[in-house]
């Protein structure tokens, strides 16, 4: 069993709670919150030993191994050090970072504590993640990947009635491309690393952050177009176009079904059985990586983390979205 602490309070702490759990290696220790009562209150939820509100002792403790932060995205890179220069694996959520230099601070005190980082984006952990890696070639030169997470925000109707939440708070290091583009960006990374242009464009809200946008990335023999939004919904699969075929994705989040479209009209379906608490697989690498002695995971890899770190910077930078944490 590996012990876990865990940073936030919020639903989708919950979900990695009960994902994890299906590991059957996850023995949930410590919880910490800013504020007594929330510690309290989703301490006795999860049946939870020990609480903290004061940062500093939660990571000192020896109670607990390692840790799974899910705070607002602005302080994932401070919460990430603390906790690694006192000795503990990290799985963040993503975007692990505000910035590309604040990632590289994080990824720099993993090595130098000898310690497991990796960033909890679960879509390329999933087994029908593996299965697009294990088929790509079957689709030829590939000329496009094409994917969009567009979905409407539940707290776009507050927002709209000037409440402004978190989710579109520029101070916390949100928007739509942090929350949303990143599923699209990070899959591209892995499957095809660095690109050689990157334009970008987005509608942004007056509070700061953008709402929507769309980027359209070009490689010396393909180009792949991606579209994000929390003011609007899409249904579109995703898509990587092969001159010998296409491969259809249902879903870029969470990949789920997957076939190739062949050119002569045969249709091969890939995909495989899979468990709908999706973050057990996150959750299993992370555990796996701290048992056998890695120190960052070949899918999720710090490499991998860097370079969309990179490119959500770059799209930032022309769209003119600026973050507190971009001035430290």
């Amino acid at each position: 069993m590996i012990r876990f602490g865990v940073i936030g309070t919020n639903w989708i702490t919950e979900e990695f709670i009960q994902s994890a759990s299906e590991t059957g290696q996850f023995e949930l220790c410590a919880v910490y919150s800013r504020t007594e009562d929330k510690a309290k209150e989703f301490a006795g939820k999860f049946h939870i030993t020990y609480t903290y509100t004061d940062l500093q002792a939660f990571a000192q403790s020896d109670e607990f191994d390692a840790v799974y932060i899910a705070s607002p995205n602005s302080m994932h890179a401070e919460q990430s050090i603390l906790c690694m220069n006192h000795g503990k694996h990290v799985l963040c959520e993503k975007p692990a970072a505000s910035n590309a230099a604040e990632l590289q601070a994080v990824i720099e005190a993993a090595k130098s504590n000898q310690v497991v980082f990796m960033e909890a984006l679960k879509s390329t952990l999933l087994p029908n993640f593996r299965v697009i890696q294990d088929h790509l070639h079957k689709l030829g030169p590939i000329r496009r990947y094409f994917a969009s997470y567009c979905q409407y925000s539940s707290r776009y109707d507050a927002y709209k009635q000037g409440n402004v939440l978190n989710a579109f708070k520029p101070e916390l290091s949100n928007g739509s491309l942090m929350d949303l583009g990143v599923y699209c960006l990070y899959p591209l990374a892995v499957l095809f690393g660095k690109p050689e242009r990157l334009q970008a464009h987005a509608f942004m809200l007056e509070s700061g952050v953008d709402g929507q946008g769309s980027l359209l990335l070009s490689y010396p023999n393909m180009d792949a177009v991606v579209m994000h939004s929390k003011i609007s919904s899409s249904y579109l699969p995703a898509e990587i176009h092969g001159e010998a075929g296409t491969m259809i994705i249902d879903s870029i989040n969470i990949p789920s079904q997957v076939e190739i479209h062949y050119r002569g009209g045969e249709v091969e379906k890939l995909t495989q059985p899979q468990s709908d608490k999706s973050m057990m697989y996150e959750a299993a690498e992370f555990i796996r990586l701290i048992k056998e002695g890695q120190q960052e995971s070949s899918v999720n890899s710090h490499a991998a983390s860097l370079l969309t770190a990179q490119l959500l910077e770059e799209a930032r930078k022309q769209i003119g979205l600026v973050f507190p944490a971009d001035q430290k």
